[in-house]
């Protein structure tokens, strides 16, 4: 296959592959995948560019559709009965929203690609999955891949139309089948952004950061939704003489309250929004974090065990219970106070196994593996190039 018959409009002579990647305003958990997926096509000679698929919805519908979310995921329990009872089953009320999606998606996208044609088309967000799924038809030599992050794909996600699902575990390629029993997928390691495989060792972290090398250290990094007690477990944390980093992300609620923490205590250091998380993960024996897919899947790169806490609902008790399967990995409830005892016990056990030596070797656990090679030979099972750059193996963290 060349590159000129990729898509349903044949590319310029000379005209490199086009990609159009679909990812979704909620959090960063499609956010950064999409990064990772943007660079890696860039590196391999495409042409990229993205799209927040729910814009395609229109404003109205799109702020609509974000305000009723938003309001969902505020009620962990509303939350929880939507996703197991409709979505994880494909449900009446699933169905429906993907009837509802589907009216305004895909003439949205159809017109999108009618000024900007590609020849693969990326979604990392179950509305970008259907609107692309939904125009295969029309376009039968363009390519569509799904890449679900979580550990349980629901039926939002699953199309027929789709040429390739993205999948990091057996878990999740089961969960497709439900709906699809004859898709094709590959089970690939997480996409994690290059920075992260890059990060730099425990010492060179904590000199840059000016944290002492024998001390307890732990870095909590919120969601964004503000699940999470962060502030009030950084005091307890502190108070113990643990040294804690608290990133807030995009939270400004849980930033200014985490400043204030830090104002008052110099054991705790604040961030909001920040690109430090690498050196961070790097610095830290333990990273605290709810079970999101992607900042999991960053510090198992970096090589970091993870206390999670269980108050995400819907597919976050399905990543929760993933993430402890794999090992390297705590939970905790949600009050301050089990926060800080969950990680102290597991910065205890860390001392333990180093002997509170030189503060290298606690919190470690196997580093991930790169995940470009499987997603090279993923593509090139639907006949598109992405060749890998990097070694299959990984050095040692140290």
């Amino acid at each position: 296959m060349t590159r000129t018959e990729w898509a349903g409009d044949v590319p310029e002579a000379g005209m490199r592959p086009r990609a159009l990647l679909l990812s979704g305003p909620l959090g960063l958990g499609h956010e950064m995948p999409l990064r990772s997926f943007r660079d890696q096509l860039e590196r391999s000679g495409w042409h990229v560019r993205a799209l927040d698929s729910m814009e395609l919805l229109g404003t109205r519908a799109n702020r609509a559709g974000l305000r009723v979310f938003s309001g969902l995921m505020t009620v962990p329990g509303l939350y929880d009965g939507l996703h197991f009872a409709q979505l994880r089953t494909g449900g009446r009320v699933a169905r429906m929203m993907d009837r509802a999606s589907a009216r305004r998606v895909v003439p949205a996208l159809r017109a999108d690609l009618a000024r900007a044609p590609a020849d693969l088309v990326l979604s990392v967000f179950a509305t970008g999955a259907l609107a692309a799924a939904s125009l295969k038809a029309e376009a039968p030599r363009r390519r569509t891949v799904v890449y679900c992050p979580d550990v349980a794909a629901h039926r939002l996600w699953v199309h027929e139309g789709t040429d390739l699902f993205l999948v990091s575990s057996p878990a999740a390629a089961a969960s497709i089948r439900r709906f699809r029993p004859r898709a094709e997928i590959a089970v690939v390691p997480p996409a994690v952004r290059a920075v992260f495989y890059d990060a730099p060792s425990r010492e060179e972290a904590r000199e840059t950061l000016r944290i002492p090398r024998d001390a307890r250290c732990a870095l909590m990094i919120d969601s964004g939704w503000g699940f999470a007690p962060l502030p009030d477990a950084a005091v307890v944390l502190a108070g113990a003489g643990v040294r804690v980093l608290a990133v807030a992300g995009r939270n400004a609620a849980a930033e200014r309250r985490l400043r204030e923490v830090a104002a008052a205590n110099t054991n705790v250091t604040a961030f909001g929004f920040t690109d430090q998380v690498p050196e961070l993960m790097a610095a830290a024996d333990l990273v605290i974090t709810l079970p999101g897919a992607a900042t999991c899947a960053e510090a198992r790169v970096v090589g970091r065990r993870l206390l999670l806490l269980d108050v995400m609902p819907g597919h976050g008790r399905d990543n929760l219970l993933h993430e402890l399967e794999q090992g390297g990995a705590g939970v905790c409830g949600p009050a301050a106070a089990d926060v800080a005892a969950s990680a102290l016990a597991m910065l205890d056990d860390d001392c333990e196994v180093d002997d509170c030596g030189d503060g290298d070797g606690g919190g470690e656990v196997p580093r991930a593996p790169r995940w470009e090679p499987a997603f090279a030979a993923a593509l090139a099972r639907v006949g598109l190039p992405a060749e890998p750059r990097w070694e299959e193996t990984c050095v040692p963290f140290s």
